[in-house]
C-alpha cells in the first residue's frame, strides 16, 4: 500500500501564518506529515511526501506526482484560517472534491472521526470542496484541516508538539482503517 502525503502549501507560501507572525502554517503541516509518516511505516506502509522543505511546490506538480506514483490515495494535511485576524472560528474539517468517490468518502469520514476523538475538537464536519489536490487526483483524496491558526486556543494547540503528535496518530489510525477495509 502506497500513501502520498501533502504538507499543505509551502515554507515560503505567503498569508499563511496565525495572525501574531509566530507560526507559518506549513510549520504545523509538515511537522504532521513526518510525524504521520513515522506511525505508518512502522505499520509497512511505503510513504511518500508530494512537498518539499525548501520550496513551494505547485499544486499542478503534487497531484501529477501522486498519479505518476501510482499511489492508493493523497492525504493534504493543513492549518485552517478565517480572515487574518483573531476569531472564534475553530474546529476540525475534512475535504472531499464534489463529485468524491467511495473510498474518498470512507477516509475523510474514517480521519474526520478520528481527528476529532483524539485531540477533543469540535467536528464541523466532511465537506465536499473543488480543491486542486482532491480534484485532480486518479486516487482517493482527502484534505483535513486540523484546526484554525486564526483561534488563539487552537493557534496555541497547533504549535504544540502534542497536538501536532496526536493529530498525526489519528490521521495515521484513520488511514490504517481505511487499508484494512480495503482488504
Amino acid at each position: 500500500m502506497k500513501i502520498m502525503l501533502d504538507a499543505g502549501h509551502g515554507p515560503n507560501t505567503s498569508g499563511k501564518r496565525t495572525p501574531d507572525g509566530k507560526m507559518k502554517e506549513f510549520e504545523f503541516n509538515e511537522a504532521v506529515a513526518q510525524f504521520v509518516k513515522k506511525e505508518l511505516t512502522a505499520f509497512g506502509v511505503i510513504v511518500m511526501n508530494s512537498h518539499d522543505r525548501e520550496r513551494d511546490v505547485p499544486l499542478k506538480e503534487r497531484t501529477t506526482l501522486a498519479n505518476k506514483m501510482g499511489v492508493d490515495a493523497l492525504i493534504s494535511i493543513h492549518a485552517n484560517a478565517f480572515g487574518t485576524t483573531w476569531n472564534s472560528a475553530s474546529g476540525i474539517e475534512t475535504f472531499t472534491y464534489t463529485k468524491p468517490s467511495d473510498l474518498s468518502i470512507i477516509l475523510a469520514t474514517l480521519i474526520q472521526n478520528s481527528l476529532c476523538s483524539i485531540t477533543g475538537r469540535s467536528s464541523r464536519g466532511v465537506k465536499k470542496a473543488d480543491f486542486a489536490v482532491v480534484r485532480d487526483t486518479r486516487m482517493p483524496a482527502v484534505l483535513v484541516e486540523c484546526g484554525f491558526m486564526t483561534n488563539k486556543y487552537e493557534a496555541i494547540l497547533l504549535q504544540s508538539t502534542e497536538y501536532r503528535m496526536r493529530c498525526a496518530k489519528a490521521i495515521a489510525f484513520a488511514i490504517l482503517c481505511w487499508i484494512d477495509q480495503k482488504r
